[in-house]
């Protein structure tokens, strides 16, 4: 389907590209991945013929019909579906001309074809589409210009999945989207029978959908089967046996040398150590494995206050003097709380955001505060405020105020990344990812007790978000969220709150249970919606039996028993993982083992071969039993905490 030939291409100074291969098969679905900068989004543009590469060659076999996103959703007058319409061109034109045409043959061969592309069914498909996507029937015929940009996206995403391409390229597709559309869109792309390049940040999406994985890596493509949790592994394994490989040849190279030094002046051995200087230079320098230095986020600890520290009691909030969004909201909020709140965009997720961060006064309840309460607000909105001609170092010397001196300063900006030079950088040449860590700098610069964060993953890499799970994890505040990275959101959340209806109430559950609710509400697959249904009921029992036993245990008390448990679970949690990791490396070593005892070749030569591996695979065998035994004992420890 297409193949990338020592592809070449450098940007300005910085080279992208050089001599990257890769091929992809019909009917592959690729998540490409790599650092912010390593030209993901560059890729996509070569591939389209949007930019010319420096050399090397790009090839799509046949007639290759590619979809993309176009950069500028519609506007203007046109529905929200004739412009979903629109997007089959093929579809428009046959239609345009079929209401001109006066060629009887003709008129029957464009019959004909609307026929075989299902031009009559192309209404309802596109409405479903829109439907998925979060567009009801009135939305649908609503003109596109009525709606904000993040809307107007979708309809530009709708448009191009209605045009069922034969390559499908999908740059960060679940940006914009609430987690109902995100979910969506997750089972509409497992369903999708052509091929399709994906770049996305979200974990979950590329586990979910993606059966291969590229990593622009050191300037090349590297391709890896399977899903991006097993990507990660492998690639795990293949540095750590590179890192081993070139251990043993710097060991080789240092034991060679030590004897041409000992000896290259005594004549009976020069004859030897010529010998091995000319190994030593076959062996060539010592290599080192290259790997990405990954960039850490620390927010700064607060002093403890009591709870709780902020609550609302039968709260009003609106915008003006429009309708209210969220009514009667009778809340309070914790210390050791990790919040997530969950619903579909437009529903008041934002707007309680910023009620709780004091950005917006209630019309009617009342907001109460503890008096020596901080907090630090993020929305990707405020970007907007950043002066661009200004660096890092003078945004936060500002926000800090006079008499702070320059090592504070730098010691705020080094917690989420920033080196000096970094940080003397202008924020106009700055990346997104870079933006957003600034951003997230300034919003914990005075240690909050409550951090509010609304999208804080938009523009941040794989690895960037994994530092931001760290961050939230070690936090000593409390944490309201809003994110439509599930990964983010299974990852630190231990309470769920439901935006939706003009209200907001707790979920009994986590995020599996959340979306299986929406599965079954939208007409998810049966077996999936028994599965969820099942682990709900155990939830519930599990909910009725703590409930029972712990009915004279105060408030107070379970909080503090649910932040100390949260610092228990982590070391469990990173056994399970590891006992999972040692399981998955056994059982690849015993299939290879396997397929070497399947060879015939194997028999044809020495005759202890055969039964030396027979040996070696008994032995995996034992280890891997004996793993499975820990991964067990693992489970139980983890689930019972």
């Amino acid at each position: 389907m297409l193949h990338i030939t020592d592809l070449s291409f450098r940007h300005g100074e910085r080279v992208l590209f050089d001599r990257a291969s890769t091929a992809f098969s019909d009917g592959w679905k690729v998540g490409l991945v790599g650092r912010n900068g390593a030209g993901k989004s560059t890729l996509l543009k070569l591939i389209q013929g949007q930019l010319e590469a420096d050399g090397g060659t790009i090839n799509l076999m046949g007639r290759t019909r590619i979809g993309s996103v176009p950069q500028d959703p519609p506007g203007g007058d046109i529905t929200v579906l004739d412009a979903v319409l629109a997007a089959d061109v093929e579809r428009a034109r046959l239609l345009a001309e079929s209401e001109t045409c006066e060629d009887g043959l003709r008129l029957a061969e464009i019959h004909m074809r609307l026929d075989e592309i299902g031009a009559a069914s192309a209404p309802s498909r596109a409405a479903s589409i829109l439907n998925g996507l979060g567009f009801d029937n009135a939305a649908q015929g609503r003109a596109c210009g009525e709606f904000s940009g993040g809307w107007r996206m979708r309809v530009a995403l709708a448009g191009t999945l209605f045009s069922d391409p034969d390559l499908l390229i999908l740059d960060e597709p679940s940006n914009h989207l609430d987690l109902e559309a995100q979910l969506w869109l997750t089972e509409h792309l497992k369903r999708f029978r052509n091929t399709l390049l994906m770049v996305s940040h979200d974990r979950d999406l590329l586990n979910d959908v993606c059966d291969h994985i590229v990593h622009i890596d050191q300037q090349k493509l590297v391709t890896y089967t399977g899903n991006y949790d097993f990507f990660e592994r492998t690639r795990a394994e293949r540095l750590a046996n590179d890192a081993a490989q070139q251990a043993k040849l710097a060991a080789q190279r240092k034991h060679m040398q030590a004897f041409v030094d000992r000896f290259k002046a005594k004549a009976s051995k020069a004859r030897q150590a010529q010998s091995r200087l000319k190994m030593i230079e076959k062996l060539g320098p010592v290599a080192t494995v290259p790997v990405d230095e990954r960039i850490t986020f620390n927010f700064p600890s607060p002093e403890q206050l009591a709870s709780p520290i902020e609550t609302l009691d039968e709260v009003t909030v609106g915008y003006d003097k429009g309708p209210p969004v969220l009514r009667k909201l009778d809340l309070r909020l914790d210390m050791d709380d990790r919040i997530a709140l969950l619903g579909q965009n437009g529903n008041g997720k934002s707007t309680f955001i910023r009620l709780l961060s004091d950005r917006l006064a209630p019309r009617e309840g009342r907001v109460r505060r503890t008096p020596k309460l901080r907090m630090g607000y993020f929305s990707q909105d405020q970007e907007e405020s950043l002066e661009f001609d200004q660096t890092p170092f003078d945004h936060m010397n500002r926000a800090l105020g006079p008499g702070v001196g320059e090592a504070k300063v730098r010691a705020q900006l080094g917690r989420f990344g920033f080196s000096r030079d970094r940080a003397d950088l202008k924020v106009g040449v700055m990346s997104g990812g870079e933006k957003t860590r600034l951003l997230l700098a300034l919003a914990t610069r005075n240690a909050p007790h409550l951090l509010l964060l609304d999208e804080p993953t938009n523009h941040l890499d794989m690895d960037a978000r994994a530092s931001l799970i760290d961050a939230i994890n070690d936090f000593e505040g409390a944490v309201v969220l809003v994110s439509h990275d599930t990964h983010l959101v299974k990852m630190v959340a231990d309470q769920l709150w439901v935006v939706a209806g003009g209200t907001i109430t707790p979920f009994e559950g986590d995020i599996d249970d959340y979306q299986a609710r929406l599965l079954r509400e939208r007409g998810g697959r049966p077996a999936k919606e028994a599965k969820a249904e099942a682990k709900a009921k155990r939830e519930q029992e599990k909910a009725a039996a703590a409930a029972s036993a712990s009915a004279a245990t105060s408030k107070k008390d379970q909080r503090k028993q649910g932040a100390e448990e949260r610092v228990k679970r982590g070391p469990l949690k990173r056994a399970l993982e590891n006992a999972e990791k040692t399981i998955a490396k056994l059982t690849k070593q015993r299939g290879e083992i396997e397929a070497k005892l399947a060879d015939p070749a194997t028999y044809s030569g020495p005759p202890t071969l055969a039964a030396e591996l027979q040996k070696e695979k008994t032995r995996l065998e034992r280890e891997l039993a004996h793993a499975e035994h820990e991964w067990l004992v693992a489970q139980e420890a983890y689930e019972a905490a």
